[in-house]
């Protein structure tokens, strides 16, 4: 936060006139505009919205109510010897004023010879791209854990409730993506119910943090219920997962490690892709975030761009936490002729956050076809590996047979090698699927589960490997060539 409060500093000492600052945080940017104010030695700061009209300035109080224009010209006939700074609120709704685009325009060349600033907040950013040039726009990110701490600290001396370090640090990093008001309410809800702020108020914040995502219509919170565990095979993966796991602790910091920046799994349906990414975040104890790439696009010119900057921002401000990028060939896979571009620049803004970020946000992204991966994403420094998942050798579908019976028969006794034998080429998914329909079998005739009802079933089941078999071949093909490492 202290980067953003300086970057603002530095725009207003450097006269930049018209500052546009992105924000749903009304009473925060207030905050933080009063103490820059103070330390740049500012005299005046002056706030104004439509209905209470000046607020902030001595004996003007309620001025220019419900008048846009005349909040304008005031500042425009400000002395020089008085330096304000004046944050005028949702002024995007009066925009299509011709009048006041003007006057806009003339204080954007006249305040350049004054030590006065116009600042708009909004939670939109401007629709005038006749206004866009004449002004620095901005997004007030979401506060930092640094800053929650502070807040939840606050709130917690004033309530009485003694808070330990430690669960202070874990509400500070469970609040982590929440705005300042979000926090307030849920806290207040925990004051209504238990009278004090508590370890226990991590349930409600993260339920929070749900709704918020669900909101956003692009990320989806995912409550991740299977560990690493609950997968059979891919140990090598596992083994480097887990390497990187440690590597977001603050002595890999200090050791000169790097914050890790994800993993592209690729491979054919069923082969545990999705399943690795819900579990890591199970292992991990980070939230998940899955997002809808086929949301990012909008008819809207711009309007897709703005959308990727908001999910990277949500992201960020959820940190640490695990974005989920599923079946990513087919948000990018198309032919970018088709949609002017959009897609191509929705990637880029992607791949340049990932290639920059110094935010712990892991990447996790699937891939079900190598041929309509975009080369830009396979390139070195987007991930910090690649995987390819293939079908599951002899001892992973043991492994994997063992995981669903324990799970769903676990007085099974029967062996399992003939089933091993008949079921080569098939994914973890399709041996899944095997187990539950020899079940169906048993069941139907009030007996437990039997070999023989396993064996009927992988033998009336077509694995993938057959009905795309020129796919998998391609993908295996493409992995040998050493562009990615075995899982296994």
């Amino acid at each position: 936060m202290n980067s953003w409060c300086n970057n603002l500093e530095l725009l207003i000492k450097s006269r930049t006139s018209l500052i546009w600052i992105r924000t749903k945080e009304e009473e925060r940017l207030e905050r933080i505009l009063n103490i820059s104010r103070e330390r740049l030695n500012i005299k005046r700061y002056v706030c104004w919205d439509c209905v209470r009209g000046i607020k902030g300035s001595l004996n003007e109080e309620g001025k220019f109510s419900n008048n846009p224009i005349g909040v304008l010209n005031w500042l425009k006939d400000q002395s020089n010897e008085l330096s304000t700074i004046l944050l005028v609120k949702d002024f995007h709704k009066f925009f299509d004023d011709p009048s006041i685009n003007r006057t806009i325009k003339e204080l954007s060349s006249s305040l350049k010879e004054t030590s006065h600033n116009l600042i708009f907040s909004s939670h939109l950013f401007p629709s005038s791209e006749e206004l866009d040039e004449l002004m620095a726009i901005i997004n007030l990110p979401l506060p930092n854990q640094k800053e929650l701490k502070n807040l939840i600290n606050k709130i917690a001396i004033n309530t009485n409730s003694n808070l330990e370090e430690q669960v202070l640090n874990e509400l500070s990093i469970a609040a982590s993506g929440l705005t300042e008001i979000k926090v307030k309410q849920v806290t207040a809800k925990a004051l209504a119910q238990r009278g004090k702020i508590s370890s226990e108020d991590i349930k409600d914040i993260l339920e929070e943090k749900k709704q918020v995502i669900a909101r956003s219509e692009i990320l989806e919170f995912f409550e991740a219920k299977s560990s690493q565990d609950d997968i059979g095979g891919l140990n090598v993966l596992k083994v480097w997962l887990n390497q990187r796991y440690r590597a977001f602790s603050k002595e890999a910091r200090e050791y000169g490690i790097p914050i890790p920046k994800g993993v592209l799994l690729v491979g054919a349906q069923g082969t545990g892709k999705s399943l690795t990414a819900k579990s890591i975040s199970k292992s991990w104890s980070m939230p998940l975030l899955r997002l809808d790439v086929g949301r990012l696009f909008s008819s809207l010119v711009g309007s897709s761009e703005a959308r990727t900057r908001e999910t990277i921002s949500r992201a960020e401000a959820m940190s640490p936490c695990i974005l989920w990028i599923d079946e990513i060939d087919k948000g990018f896979g198309g032919d970018a002729r088709s949609d002017g571009g959009t897609s191509q620049r929705v990637l880029a803004s992607l791949l340049t956050w990932m290639a920059e970020k110094e935010s712990a946000v892991f990447v996790i992204a699937t891939a079900n076809a190598i041929d309509k991966l975009p080369g830009e994403l396979l390139r070195k420094g987007r991930f910090d590996e690649i995987f390819f998942l293939d079908l599951p050798n002899p001892q992973e579908r043991l492994s994997i047979l063992q995981l669903h019976l324990k799970k769903r028969r676990p007085s099974y006794s029967f062996p399992l090698s003939t089933i091993i034998d008949r079921t080569d080429g098939f994914s973890g998914a399709e041996l899944e699927q095997a187990v539950i329909e020899g079940m169906h079998i048993s069941f139907s005739e009030n007996r437990d589960l039997m070999e023989k009802d396993l064996i009927k079933s992988v033998s009336e089941l077509v694995p993938l490997s057959r009905t795309a078999k020129e796919q998998i071949d391609l993908l295996k093909e493409w992995s040998s060539t050493g562009r990615a490492r075995s899982a296994s």
